[in-house]
């Protein structure tokens, strides 16, 4: 890894994530990509990218596991310049319906997850010789409530305020943004809201200004600046690439 810097992606080996991690190895970064349980997707991104990816089998609920794994990452690779929690779940309930483990599943990996990993890696980030780089990547529901999603909006709105702390904490060596798609064609957007259906896709293209939805490109277009030089006076902040969508 001589002269090769280090991204850690985490949920980078599919849709979204999988977009980011290849436009950090497009960069020049040998990415590892942290991944909870989908082998097929995890072994088509490596096949994609070659040696600069490397899928790692990690839950990253559970905290002992995550300061293994990075004890490991730090002895063989160093300290990353770029972190990007990615990582995130949806389990959807009426709140009355909602079970104390839906609750808990999707705060442990959408916020925990993110404090775990932080936490681990940002030492060795701080102590490095290059200036460092994390982007939390959230979601308009995090500003915007939705019906149904409780503890997926409470995860997202935390991990809005935990960017802001970090920004704080951790500057000024490291700058902390947080990254928020809207409507980003994926195979989990697609299914979600039925948008094979064209009326289902009319119906959610009259609510975007821009008339379209985005795709993974243009959300790896915004990470690209918020690593790069450009954004290089830029922390603490909230970045919405949603076509206009929720203008905050």
């Amino acid at each position: 890894m001589t002269g090769q810097q280090l991204a850690v992606v985490s949920g980078g080996t599919k849709g979204i994530g999988l977009a980011l991690s290849g436009r950090l190895v497009k960069l020049g970064y040998r990415v590892l990509a942290p991944f909870r349980s989908d082998r097929q997707a995890a072994d088509r991104a490596a096949e994609q990218h070659g040696e600069a990816l490397v899928p790692v089998q990690l839950d990253l609920t559970r905290p002992e596991s995550v300061a293994e794994h990075v004890a490991g990452w730090l002895d063989r690779h160093g300290a990353p310049r770029v972190l990007v929690n990615n990582a995130g779940v949806n389990i959807d309930r009426p709140f009355l319906s909602m079970s104390t483990q839906d609750w808990r599943t999707v705060l442990d990996t959408n916020l925990s997850a993110v404090f775990y990993l932080t936490r681990a890696l940002a030492p060795a980030m701080l102590a490095a010789d290059q200036d460092g780089v994390i982007v939390n990547i959230g979601a308009t529901t995090g500003i915007r409530p939705r019906r149904d999603g409780a503890n997926y909006c409470a995860s997202k709105a935390g991990l809005l305020q935990l960017t802001k702390c970090l920004a704080l904490e951790l500057a000024p060596r490291v700058r902390v943004n947080c990254l928020i798609p809207g409507m980003t064609e994926t195979a989990e957007l697609v299914e979600r809201f039925q948008l094979d259906d064209p009326a289902r896709r009319r119906a959610v293209l009259d609510q975007i200004p821009l008339d379209r939805i985005g795709s993974t490109e243009q959300i790896a277009d915004a990470l690209e600046f918020l690593v790069g030089p450009a954004s290089s006076y830029v922390t603490g902040q909230k970045l919405i690439v949603d076509g206009g969508q929720f203008m905050w």
